[in-house]
């Protein structure tokens, strides 16, 4: 099957599937005659791994780690807890910090006072203060979403 084909039936994009064999998460195919890229049924089977791994948010090299130990069926499975498990703690954390940003948020908002001008704005104000602390904190290496140094 050609790029187009397994990205309908993956859901996946062309630019995604092209990026994942760029980075080595996805063998890249043979090619048939005419130059174009021939996908078989083990391809759209990794990349349905892939898609499932990223969407219970694991990191590239999370998912590069469960497809060597997927390698591996006679190994024990204790190396893919352990990773599950990691992430899992990861998750957690993150919970807690969306936990602190809805906080966070709501008394941004409880700041704003109808009939105000934008210059005496809650909000605003609220925001520059909150930039001004950020400033000095000292694990702000960590953007919600993705995984930041020390969660892989």
């Amino acid at each position: 099957m050609k790029i187009g084909e397994i990205s309908r039936l993956s859901g996946v994009p062309v630019e995604t599937i092209r990026y994942y064999e760029k980075i080595g998460l996805l063998p890249e195919p043979v090619r048939d005659a005419s130059g174009y890229r021939s996908y078989r049924q083990a391809h759209l089977d990794r990349l349905l791994f892939i898609k499932r791994c990223r969407n219970l948010d694991m990191a590239q090299e999370e998912i590069r780690e469960l497809i060597r130990l997927a390698e591996q069926p006679e190994a024990d499975c204790s190396d893919v807890d352990a990773l599950l498990a990691r992430h899992l703690d990861h998750v957690r954390e993150r919970l807690k910090e969306l936990a602190s940003l809805e906080q966070t948020l709501a008394q941004l908002q409880a700041a704003c006072n109808e009939g105000r001008t934008v210059s005496e704005c809650g909000i605003l104000g609220g925001l520059t203060s909150e930039l001004d602390k950020l400033g000095t904190a000292s694990d702000d290496n960590h953007v919600p979403g993705t995984h930041g140094q020390g969660h892989n």
